[in-house]
């Protein structure tokens, strides 16, 4: 049997019947299993909310934790609604169309647990084409530390790759739908939270994080998204003006590269 250790699983769910099992399978399946899943419902209006159910009665009891979301509020209020009701001193997040190979928590916990001065903590992963659970060699190496401009010009992490410690005094912004992820990475760097990459690959996704399928494919509104964190960073003075409007200028050049990616992808479909 596994050993359970202090971590607490916050899953957003949001008409995902087709994936959620494999998602929670693969949380199962770690080395070292999470002492919780917390599987939040947003809202869905289709079969995920049943199936969760099964879900609750399928694994050891107690071990699953429904909270259910009366509307739809996006993935990063229903991220805070599990946090809220996380009992463990670590958070770890993953959506229900990805998973995890088997010995992310076992790493990533003994990690974050040997260093208390990280806050946060990302690591690699691998796009798979299969509905297949992750399952390779992992290799490790030393830790790479972030640094607060390299994570304002580059989101460093995929949400499923992140663990940060309960207690950290940032959230998500509530019902922000695109690029709430690094948002909140950019929150934690900036208010001084130590950051680290460790270089395993210890997701999995089964898109492209830019990509034309899902939320992804919506470019506009992720570069508005990716605006308004640049604009949140200038309103609580964690940037200049003048960077502001670096970071404006920098920030519609990655839209229209990704719109030339859009079209390219397109051409080549027809």
């Amino acid at each position: 049997m596994s050993e359970m250790v202090a971590v607490s699983v916050v899953m957003p769910c949001y008409r995902c019947k087709q994936t959620i099992e494999r998602a929670v399978a693969s949380v199962a399946a770690q080395t070292d299993l999470p002492m919780e899943l917390i599987l939040v419902d947003d809202g869905s209006a289709d079969e995920t909310r049943s199936l969760m159910l099964e879900l609750l009665n399928k694994y050891r009891p107690g071990w699953i934790r429904l909270v259910l979301l009366n509307e739809n509020q996006g993935a990063a209020s229903a991220r805070n609604a599990g946090w809220a009701v996380a009992s463990q001193p670590y958070i770890a997040f993953l959506d229900a169309d990805d998973a995890w190979h088997p010995r992310k928590i076992e790493i990533q916990y003994a990690y974050m647990n040997a260093n208390p001065d990280v806050v946060l903590c990302g690591h690699g992963y691998r796009l798979l084409n299969q509905n297949v659970l992750p399952d390779w060699n992992v290799v490790q190496d030393d830790a790479e530390r972030i640094g607060k401009w390299a994570l304002i010009l580059s989101n460093k992490f995929v949400t499923p790759s992140v663990m940060v410690r309960r207690n950290v005094g940032q959230r998500f912004v509530e019902r922000q739908r695109y690029m709430e992820d690094h948002m909140l990475w950019l929150k934690i760097i900036c208010s001084g939270g130590r950051v680290v990459k460790l270089p395993a690959e210890l997701a999995a996704i089964y898109k492209e994080p830019f990509g034309i399928t899902g939320l992804s494919a919506q470019v506009w509104l992720m570069e508005r998204g990716d605006l308004g964190n640049y604009r949140r960073l200038y309103r609580e003075r964690y940037i200049e003006s003048y960077q502001f409007a670096a970071l404006g200028a920098y920030s519609v050049l990655k839209y229209v590269r990704r719109l030339f990616i859009y079209w390219g992808y397109l051409r080549w479909q027809k």
